[in-house]
């Protein structure tokens, strides 16, 4: 997964300059958002994020919320979102950011899915633990 535009410039200032982002210690938890096209590195959260009925991001605890496999993460529990009511979409990415709402909030990580997911009436899009993988490019 690729970062967004601000925080890899947060990553340059905290690694070159020593400068710590806000959010590091502020914000114990992330938030995994469902996207119908690529919300694009200068992109926010809400960028072409999906509105299906009952749709919400879903939290992920940073201290717990995370395996550390060696040369990238994974979720280490099953993360599941709101089974689809009466509209749908097609999601085809999938972003890690800063806010449980649908603010503009930033991205911090952002991919593709393997395949494309028609959600539709009573569909439940997931990760199971361990298939949402992060790593560093």
């Amino acid at each position: 997964m690729g970062k967004g535009n601000t925080t890899s410039n947060d990553v340059l200032k905290c690694i070159l300059k020593g400068v710590d982002p806000t959010y590091r210690n502020a914000n114990a938890t992330l938030y995994v958002s469902l996207h119908t096209a690529d919300p694009t590195a200068a992109g926010s959260q809400t960028a072409y994020e999906t509105n299906y009925s009952n749709y919400t991001r879903r939290p992920i605890t940073k201290a717990t919320g995370w395996t550390d496999n060696g040369v990238s993460f994974a979720n280490a529990a099953l993360i599941q979102f709101p089974i689809c009511g009466a509209s749908g979409a097609t999601i085809t990415h999938v972003a890690i950011g800063e806010l449980d709402t649908a603010g503009v909030g930033q991205i911090y990580y952002l991919g593709q899915i393997t395949s494309s997911l028609v959600v539709a009436l009573n569909i439940q899009p997931q990760f199971s633990a361990g298939n949402l993988q992060v790593t560093e490019s």
